[in-house]
């Protein structure tokens, strides 16, 4: 196996991890609206990501610094051809984060509705345009001789990527929705295990649309197998969420997202960017691809650093694994709603219960 092959398995495996964790984080902030029914439980949601959201992003750079330095020429290509909806997602990530941090730095009503109302929509746009980037990647977009998008913005919205966007959206919902009630107590966490059985229904009738689509437009054997375990690990999904399972429920709907991803580049491999205009103008791992050495450099370092990031990211998620409730919010003030932050995370109260 070539350098640029392991990089374009490795890259493949980022994108799984970022959308793993922030799929769950996208969900909890869709969920403010349709799950919390007043301040207290939005901020009881909030807190459950508090101590990670900023680290899950983590992913998303790594991803795409790997891909600016083992595959120059897809970045380049992906980047200015899908520039708007990149910059949409990029300007949602900026005011997501600004939303988070300054939701609480003042007990006003109207100011942490604003705020919340941002976090809504800055979690529901990238929920949505991550399918509908990565279902045209995987399709085919117009890309000539010279390795250059040659496509317009309209040309990205046809019914195979907006299916795309459609499907993310759903699962990260449902993976959000499973992750709310494996980290909450009380009448929260019943609303979010009955809204996350509903929604599973819905992503899966969605997921088995898409799915099958692509595999019929550029599947192999490969992807047939990722598509079974996304089926199968999206139904152990929806009935552990049924039976109360919540931890089992999460480690499936987990599942049903990395087959997910692991399906669009299976389907891809050898390609990295076919083009719609002539197989032959497809950016491929072989031609879109750094030099070896860069590859070799690039190689040791991520062997020294990628340890060491997941032992920090599992010890975070270790530390803040407790559940949470309205009991555990402190009365709103001043002072509280600073303490509520999601710097503050779950510790914000004393968790009174174990996560199975």
């Amino acid at each position: 196996m070539h350098l640029h092959d392991v990089w374009f398995v490795l890259i493949a495996v980022l994108w799984t991890g970022y959308f793993f964790l922030e799929g769950f984080d996208f969900g909890i902030g869709i969920l403010t609206k349709p799950l919390a029914r007043d301040r207290a439980e939005r901020r009881v949601l909030i807190n459950t990501i508090g101590p990670v959201w900023d680290g899950n992003e983590v992913w998303l750079l790594t991803a795409g610094g790997a891909t600016f330095a083992a595959f120059p020429d897809w970045y380049a290509t992906l980047f200015s051809g899908f520039y708007l909806p990149l910059l949409v997602i990029l300007v949602c990530l900026i005011v997501r984060g600004v939303a988070f941090e300054y939701r609480a730095k003042r007990d006003d009503e109207r100011w942490q509705r604003n705020w919340e109302h941002a976090i809504f929509w800055t979690s529901l746009l990238p929920a949505f345009l991550w399918g509908v980037a990565f279902a045209n990647i995987v399709h085919g977009v117009k890309i000539d001789a010279h390795k250059e998008y040659v496509g317009g913005f309209w040309d990205l919205l046809n019914g195979y990527a907006l299916l795309g966007g459609a499907v993310t959206l759903a699962l990260f919902t449902f993976h959000g929705a499973v992750f709310a009630s494996l980290k909450t107590v009380g009448p929260i966490r019943e609303r979010a295990r009955a809204f996350a059985t509903r929604l599973g229904a819905v992503a899966a009738v969605l997921a088995v649309a898409f799915l099958t689509w692509t595999q019929a437009d550029s599947g192999n054997v490969r992807s047939l197998v990722a598509l079974l375990v996304a089926a199968v690990a999206l139904a152990l999904a929806i009935g552990a969420n049924t039976v109360g399972r919540e931890g089992w429920s999460f480690a499936f709907s987990g599942v049903t997202i990395a087959a997910t991803v692991a399906m669009f580049f299976l389907s891809l491999f050898p390609d990295v960017m076919p083009s719609s205009l002539d197989g032959a103008w497809s950016l491929t791992v072989g031609n879109a691809s750094a030099t070896p050495y860069t590859l070799r450099i690039m190689t040791w370092c991520a062997a020294i650093a990628t340890p060491l990031v997941l032992l920090y990211q599992g010890w975070t998620y270790w530390v803040f694994r407790k559940r949470i409730g309205t009991q555990h919010i402190a009365a709103a003030g001043p002072a509280a709603g600073a303490s509520a932050g999601p710097a503050a995370g779950p510790s914000a109260g004393r968790p009174v219960e174990g996560a199975r």
